[in-house]
């Protein structure tokens, strides 16, 4: 299952056992309805920002969002750095160069270039690819985990 599915999935599931709705967590999380409708249907990776904001909502992990983990972990977590910043902490933490990183996970030096300089920020699969490249969780990456 792709990642859009499994946090359509997710998310729906989520909103259930909540007894919510689609406006009701638009409201609640500051989103858009159609941002979150898009998300449901199918049609549209949402933002990592997006994916952070519905995670502190349900108080899950962004990891059991896109269905990296099975396990409901109901945490507080961090507020997230801007990216640029987190990946300054994560290229130091891992001790590894920007070309390394960007080798070793096949990412382009232009869009490495630009996270560094905080122009761009990551997609939710390039968040993912760096998750499975430093083996650690997504929470990690983003800066909301210890």
């Amino acid at each position: 299952m792709d990642i859009l599915s499994k946090l359509s999935e997710r998310l729906n599931d989520l909103m259930d056992e909540a007894e919510i709705n689609i406006s009701t967590l638009a409201q609640c999380t500051g989103l858009n309805v159609s941002v979150i409708s898009r998300i449901l249907s199918r049609e549209r990776m949402p933002s990592y920002k997006t994916l952070i904001k519905i995670a502190d909502f349900f108080n899950c992990t962004t990891d059991y969002l896109v269905g990296l983990t099975d396990s409901w972990n109901e945490t507080n977590f961090k507020k997230c750095p801007p990216f640029n910043e987190q990946l300054d902490f994560l290229l130091n933490y891992f001790n590894v160069s920007k070309y390394k990183l960007e080798k070793d996970a096949k990412l382009q030096e232009e869009t490495v270039n630009r996270w560094h300089k905080g122009k761009y920020e990551p997609t939710i699969e390039n968040i993912i690819k760096l998750a499975n490249n430093f083996k650690c969780s997504v929470d990690f990456i983003l800066g909301r985990e210890n």
